[in-house]
């Protein structure tokens, strides 16, 4: 489980890189339009850090998204760990 986990946090990571940057944002901007600190903000575009809810939706109203297209991605849920 720990593989599709960790492939999860890293392709929504690049998700949410690839908006910002479509919209020339810089992780001070995302840090003054979501009240998330720059590094934190730098960790959830790297897959290093787990986040909630409440989290995910500030990070969608900061890049004026819908939430679904944050998670427009792939990963294998056969991953050979996925117990």
């Amino acid at each position: 489980m720990d593989n599709i986990f960790n492939d999860f946090l890293r392709e929504f990571g690049k998700r949410v890189k690839i908006e910002r940057e479509a919209r020339n944002l810089t992780l001070g901007d995302m840090e003054f339009h979501t009240g998330i600190d720059d590094s934190d903000f730098n960790k959830i575009e790297l897959g290093k850090t787990n986040i909630t809810f409440r989290t995910f939706l500030k990070v969608a109203k900061g890049l004026n998204v819908q939430p679904k297209r944050l998670l427009d991605f792939d990963i294998d849920l056969k991953n050979e760990n996925s117990d």
